[in-house]
């Protein structure tokens, strides 16, 4: 199906995609990129670097290992009822300063209860393992960034 062009009352024509230069879209895109940004528009993922910090892998390692260490400890009997999910709520509110940035401590520590609990489904000896290298890397991060990070 072949699609008309529209003559508008100023006589200009509408160009069905067809009949459109690659060079002249590239170029109407630089401009509109161009102008977006003269105007202080910027796209996501800038918008989104701009609130990284130099030590996100380390929090977001963090992040993880409080799910697990939050599943696991839970599977194995552990009398912690909610504590680990309250230090993540503690963390998110001090680290959490936009909702892409709680979305994603939230995504991190949700993927590492998910992960585990596809992985335990019993208190093993493997999993009390698991648990103690999870406090002790843990402890180490949490350290880290509080020695490091001001």
């Amino acid at each position: 199906m072949r699609a008309a062009k529209v003559r508008y009352a100023t006589g200009m024509k509408v160009h069905t995609p067809a009949s459109v230069p690659i060079a002249a879209l590239c170029a109407c895109a630089m401009a509109l990129a161009l102008a977006a940004t003269s105007a202080g528009i910027t796209p996501a993922s800038a918008q989104a670097n701009a609130d990284r910090r130099p030590y996100d892998q380390r929090l977001m390692r963090l992040a993880e290992i409080l799910g697990a260490t939050h599943y696991l400890r839970e599977l194995c009997g552990a009398n912690d009822e909610q504590l680990w999910r309250q230090h993540m709520q503690a963390l998110i509110k001090t680290e959490g300063s936009t909702a892409l940035r709680r979305a994603e401590l939230t995504r991190n520590f949700n993927r590492g209860y998910r992960n585990y609990q596809r992985t335990y489904s019993n208190c093993t000896p493997s999993a009390k393992t698991a648990i103690q290298r999870f406090m002790d890397r843990g402890a180490a991060i949490s350290h880290d960034l509080a020695t490091t990070v001001r």
